[in-house]
């Protein structure tokens, strides 16, 4: 975190040349009524760059604030730090917007879930993790045998789906061969798929996941 740093305006004032009646510029004048002249902070007469004649002293109603490399650094720093934290406050602002997508986008995925589908995952990486179901389960049921759990994790999301339903559920517990997950809503045939992400990808291109379907034939032996 950067030190702390407070910028503190200048208050600046115009330079207010008294006139006369007639519009005039009212002149300085010395005690014997003689014009006063410009002088620099030595003492010595500013002379007109063209004329070369000594420049007279307008009478002033209020002096302004003098211009110095100080205080125009001091505006140059307020303006600098002030970019510098509206920069920051660019970047979280991006880093909670991609969190809230994240979130809305595949509820319960715990921001893992996030690939650019042309073979860089942008930081974050696509979870690929899938078994098969090796017998069927009817609406209700909490634990499902699998041929694998390598890449599942209890407390996230996945995916089981066969050719009639599908439904995201909750995994509460893995061991190493079943998937304990939340009641299922829906009846599943041997064969169906549980998966992080029931999305293919091809081709640079996400599309619907496929299963995977048994044939069986009776071969008699004499």
């Amino acid at each position: 975190m950067g030190e702390p740093y407070v910028y503190v305006p200048f208050h600046w004032l115009d330079r207010i040349v008294e006139l006369d009646e007639f519009g005039n510029v009212v002149y300085e004048k010395d005690a014997e009524g003689k014009i006063v002249y410009e002088s620099d902070q030595f003492g010595n007469l500013i002379l007109h760059p063209i004329t070369k004649d000594p420049i007279p002293k307008p009478k002033l109603i209020q002096d302004g604030t003098r211009h110095s490399a100080g205080r125009e650094n001091h505006q140059e720093q307020g303006i600098a730090k002030s970019h510098e934290r509206l920069d920051g406050h660019d970047n979280e602002l991006l880093r909670i917007k991609i969190q809230l997508e994240l979130d809305g986008k595949a509820p319960g995925n715990s921001g893992t879930f996030a690939d650019t589908f042309d073979g860089e995952p942008n930081k974050l990486v696509r979870q690929t993790a899938r078994a098969v179901l090796t017998a069927p389960r009817s609406a209700g049921t909490t634990v499902l045998n699998v041929d694998k759990t390598d890449g599942f994790k209890a407390f996230t999301e996945v995916t089981i789906y066969d050719g009639t339903n599908s439904e995201d559920v909750l995994i509460t517990d893995v061991t190493a061969s079943t998937i304990t997950v939340q009641s299922l809503q829906n009846d599943y045939v041997k064969g169906a798929i549980i998966a992080r992400s029931n999305a293919e990808i091809k081709d640079g291109r996400m599309g619907q996941g496929s299963w995977g379907t048994y044939s069986v034939s009776e071969v008699e032996v004499m």
